[in-house]
């Protein structure tokens, strides 16, 4: 005869309180506790564990232990990571697989009258140490998903009853709710862990490319440059950064600001090259109303725009004298007046100044002032070239195929080994300027995933052309650093392009630039214009 314990208002009573448990708690140890105390009068158990299945193996997720002395040492917590941790290993255990298989393939009940003599939980030592003897295992489904099993053990030495094992299969089915609750809520805190870890790293690049200003790049050469862009973004010095066209001169200056006391305060760039002569002065200085034809109004020059934070002269060199002897007074006193005005202003705006020019070449011909040079040139840095940092050039590629491919919306997904090969044999006289063009024009051109060499418009070398008279003296019977000179003599410094010293001379330009090196030739000192017999520069 059935026990009315079974089929009557303590039944329904437990199958609400676990119910209620399972709706209202996120904590699923603590749905486990509420179902041990329901199941308390009805069907009294020893251990509650809840598994998921992964695989071919089970997975505990939690555990209820008795207040029982034979309860193990270890924790409930300590235990749950002991068993998930010892998983993987009954992955591939046949018995763990014929246990997954009846839970969730045939979703059917497993009763273990016997724990000791079970092939998979035999073996289990904390059930051992707690003498588990019977076991009730029942799959757990959610809309006709499965999401585990729950196991109801017994240490003392009474079997399960027919009876009782299906009041353990009912009081199950509200389990399984909260089970999959708490998976999804593991997934989501999996997720929001990840997330938080993957918004830290992209902050950390993203505060490490402001820090070196975008800078690409893992040349020893490079590397110097940032060193000594941290050396001096500290302190208030003057820096002079020099190097040819499209090394990315200001880039350094922005790196220099952002890693300076100022980042907070303005970055004010001027272009000295792009201004006409006569406006120069007001552009920096700012002018009162009615100081010239035109001025309507008081304006406020870029030193006072500046203040707090740092003024870039992009091109220096192309100051005219009036204006050098303004900025000379600024470095010195930190003073100036605008244009038309009398009133003595002061600044406190940091000084970075970038050439491509020789300034050296330039104080001694008269364009440009000893003094400011010297005032410029607290601390220099020397951008390298392209051709000085080769081992870069396949990252940068890669860089602004993968930039540019966004941006013109073609699936360009990188650069085949036969156009990398072209790229980094290429002297790129426009150095990383000439690239990025180079690059962009490429991706525009492309008519495959992988930008191939066809798609690339790099100039090859070029036959020798025929000599005139005048570059007689670069003939095969002069010392090669005589010709290398002469030829950049001839075309004012320049080594590539039409009439370049490259061209004059019938080789490569990365040629002709590793061989300028190797002889210590300073081609920018041929950079001034060429002057005629009596000294006078020609029209």
């Amino acid at each position: 005869m059935t026990d009315a314990r079974w089929s009557g208002e303590a039944k329904y009573k437990a199958l609400l309180a676990v119910a209620e448990a399972a709706n209202a708690r996120r904590d699923l140890s603590s749905v486990l506790d509420a179902l041990a105390l329901a199941l308390e009068n009805l069907v009294p158990v020893d251990i509650i564990g809840v598994v998921h299945g992964e695989g071919v193996a089970l997975r505990t997720l939690a555990v209820h232990f008795p207040s029982d002395p034979r309860r193990p040492d270890e924790s409930e917590h300590e235990y749950v990571q002991r068993v998930a941790a010892s998983s993987g290993a009954a992955r591939r255990d046949p018995a763990s697989q014929a246990m997954h298989s009846a839970l969730e393939d045939e979703r059917r009940t497993i009763v273990v009258d016997d724990v000791r003599a079970h092939p998979l939980l035999g073996r289990d030592e904390a059930l051992a140490r707690v003498g588990a003897r019977h076991l009730v295992m029942v799959p757990l489904v959610m809309s006709d998903t499965f999401v585990g099993g729950i196991a109801f053990v017994r240490a003392r030495p009474q079997s399960f009853l027919p009876e009782e094992v299906r009041v353990l299969e009912d009081v199950a089915r509200p389990v399984a709710s909260a089970v999959a609750n708490a998976l999804a809520f593991e997934e989501i805190q999996s997720l929001r862990a990840r997330l938080e870890d993957e918004n830290l790293a992209l902050k950390e690049e993203i505060a490490a490319a402001a820090a070196t200003g975008g800078i690409i790049g893992s040349a020893p050469t490079l590397h110097a440059v940032l060193e000594r862009v941290r050396l001096v973004a500290a302190t208030d010095s003057t820096v002079l950064i020099t190097g040819e066209t499209g090394t990315g001169k200001e880039l350094v200056a922005r790196a220099l600001h952002n890693a300076s006391r100022r980042a907070r305060r303005a970055l004010i760039r001027v272009n000295c090259a792009a201004l006409a002569e006569g406006l120069v002065a007001s552009e920096l200085f700012g002018h009162e109303k009615g100081a010239f034809t035109g001025a309507s109004e008081r304006r406020r020059g870029r030193f006072e725009l500046a203040q707090g934070g740092t003024l870039f002269l992009d091109e220096v060199g192309e100051l005219p004298p009036a204006v050098q002897v303004a900025l000379l007074r600024v470095l010195q006193d930190g003073e100036f007046e605008r244009v038309g005005g009398s009133e003595t202003l002061r600044t406190d705006a940091r000084v970075v100044a970038a050439t491509n020019r020789n300034l050296q070449e330039a104080v001694r011909e008269g364009r440009f002032r000893a003094d400011l040079l010297f005032r410029l040139d607290v601390f220099p840095i020397r951008m390298p070239t392209l051709r000085e940092r080769t081992e870069d050039v396949p990252l940068l590629a890669e860089y602004y195929a993968s930039h540019y491919a966004r941006r013109v919306g073609k699936p360009v997904r990188g650069i085949s080994p036969g156009a990398m090969e072209a790229l980094c044999a290429y002297g790129w006289p426009g150095n990383v300027r000439e690239l990025q063009n180079v690059i962009e024009r490429a991706v525009i051109l492309a008519r495959h995933e992988m930008l191939e060499p066809i798609d690339f418009e790099l100039p090859g070398p070029r036959p020798e052309a025929p000599r005139p008279a005048a570059r007689e003296p670069m003939g095969n019977g002069a010392p090669e650093k005589v010709r290398i000179e002469q030829a950049l003599r001839e075309s004012r410094g320049r080594v590539s392009g039409a009439d370049g010293a490259a061209e004059a001379l019938g080789i490569a330009p990365s040629t002709l630039e590793s061989r300028i090196r190797r002889l210590g030739i300073d081609k920018h000192a041929f950079r001034s214009r060429p002057r005629d017999r009596r000294g006078a520069a020609p029209d």
